[in-house]
Order: C-alpha cells, then structure tokens, then sequence
C-alpha cells in the first residue's frame, strides 16, 4: 500500500462530486453483490476477483468508467494491481484466455485538486488505485517487493523516435488533443508492441475487458443498508 492517507481524502471528495460522460459512479446492489461471479481469490486478503471474459459477460467489453460501474454494482471494483502475486494473476490469465488488453483501476490524478506538489509531474507521481485509493508508485521505478517495472519500457510514441518511449507517455492526446484522449487510465497489454504483458496508459473511453476485486469500501457500504446480506 502506498502512501494511501496522502490521496484518500481527495478521492472520496472526486467520487461523490464528480460526473463522468454525464454519470455518476454506481452504488452496490444487494442481488448482484451476493451473486457476483467468483474466479480466484487471494488467500492473504479474503478477497475474490474474476475475470469478465470468463463470466456471462464473455467477449464484452467496456468504457473504464462503464467496467467500474459494473464492478462496483457487485461489492467490487477493477483491480488495484498492488502486489507481485497480483500482477502474476492478470499476467497469467490474459496468457491463458489470449486477451489483449484489459482495465485496472489503474487512474491519472488529473482533475481539481491534484496540483500538489507531492504529485509532480503528475505523469510518474499522480497515479492511484481508484478501487483501493492507494498511490501508485513512481512509474520511473521499481517498486519494493518487484522484480521489475511493471510499465512497458515501449509504446506507439517510440515509432516516432530514435529510442524506445516509456510509459506512460499520453500518446493519444499529444497525437489527437482533445479532452477524450487523455490517456489517464491504466491497461494492461498483451504485447502490442513486442514487449509482453505490461502497464499502459490509455485513454478511458476506449473498450476492453476487465477484472474486478472485492471492494472492502463496497461491501460495508452495503451491510450499512442491508445488513442481512450474504456477500
């Protein structure tokens, strides 16, 4: 976890505030909670996670905004890739079911309120957890506990250069400016520029499957209003 209290605060405020494509994020519901589908789980944690190729949900995909809301209407939330064993997982099964790009909660802190100097430049320092509100760290370096950089050393920028660009490098917007194509969500891609699995930075309208984890913040949220439920 990573310096969770330093972006918390800000995220509860953005979350209950502010609107996406004219919506707000969704709220649990209690049949869909206590029957969402359950395809691993981490032993240390308790929580469950599945992954929507491998659900009814099947070749579907979605908007990041459009997977959180599903998620998030199951007591769960995209994955927060905050360890090794997770990283592994998702590695794993787009090996496994052959997907070529799926959304994380993975999220850029590029909306009022993430001026502060803590978070400069925001392209190494802005990133979070969306579903665990935890910061990501710096995107230049390796984590502790990692073996390597989860971020692609490479993407579609480096055509145009002499030496690979890293990510994240917001190449749809400095390529299409607009307010649409800020890459400020985080995929995982399945070698799309011979580099393996790794983190990208992508823009949030555009359609992938997704994994969603239990959301602690989620299920007390719906035991507050029904607490009867069997999650």
């Amino acid at each position: 976890m990573y310096q969770v209290w330093l972006l918390f605060p800000l995220i509860q405020f953005v979350s209950s505030r502010v609107r996406t494509s004219g919506r707000l994020i969704a709220t649990p519901r209690v049949e869909k909670c206590e029957n969402r589908p359950k395809h691993y789980m981490d032993k240390r944690t308790g929580h469950y996670y599945f992954f929507s190729g491998k659900s009814h949900f099947g070749e579907y995909k979605a908007s990041w905004l459009d997977a959180r809301n599903i998620c998030r209407s199951m007591c769960m939330d995209l994955i927060s890739v905050e360890t090794p064993e997770e990283n592994v997982m998702v590695e794993s099964l787009m090996t496994k079911y052959n997907v070529d790009s799926l959304w994380t909660s993975g999220r850029l802190c590029n909306f009022h309120g993430c001026d502060a100097p803590h978070l400069q430049p925001r392209h190494i320092n802005g990133w979070f957890w969306s579903g665990s509100g935890a910061r990501l760290p710096p995107t230049n370096q390796t984590a502790e506990g990692w073996k390597e950089n989860p971020w692609s050393h490479t993407g579609f920028l480096s055509q145009f250069a002499s030496h690979p660009v890293p990510q994240p490098d917001n190449a749809e917007y400095l390529l299409h400016r607009s307010g649409v194509t800020v890459e400020a969500c985080l995929a995982v891609h399945n070698n799309w520029y011979s580099d393996g699995v790794e983190w990208h930075d992508t823009a949030c309208y555009r359609t992938k499957q997704f994994v969603c984890e239990d959301s602690d913040k989620m299920v007390n949220f719906l035991k507050r209003k029904h607490p009867n439920a069997v999650i």
